[in-house]
């Protein structure tokens, strides 16, 4: 069994992966460019955030992928993720300094701008991600 602080970790790296899920799902299709721009991400800046790992001994930040993919995978819908992951930022806010929300906006923006720039709806929802921090 995981102990608390894992758990809580891997369930950080879950939301954020809903979180970046519905910032690619936000014009509603995820382009193979934001696919690839995630995951270069996730390599380039999560994995050196902390050293939690799964229960397999990966490092969580790959729950950022797995959820995602996972969520591709089903077609869920972006705006139920944005709000669980919303949800999930109410309830843990002491998780997210504000070196962890500027990471969290910078792969946002860089998702939304991987393909032909930002669109209208993904800066609706960088824009209330950014409200939400604020808050």
């Amino acid at each position: 069994m995981l102990d608390h602080k894992k758990q809580t970790g891997k369930m950080f790296y879950q939301n954020l992966g809903k979180l970046f899920y519905a910032v690619a799902q936000a014009d509603h299709s995820v382009h193979v460019k934001e696919i690839d721009r995630l995951k270069k991400t996730v390599r380039e800046s999560w994995l050196q955030v902390d050293a939690i790992v799964d229960e397999y001994g990966a490092d969580a930040a790959f729950q950022i992928e797995s959820v995602f993919d996972w969520l591709l995978e089903y077609e869920k819908n972006g705006e139920d993720c944005y709000e669980e992951f919303e949800a999930f930022y109410n309830d843990n806010k002491k998780m997210f300094s504000e070196k962890m929300k500027y990471l969290i906006m910078s792969t946002s923006r860089a998702i939304a701008s991987a393909f032909s720039g930002r669109n209208k709806s993904e800066l609706i929802l960088l824009g209330r991600l950014e409200l939400l921090f604020k808050g």
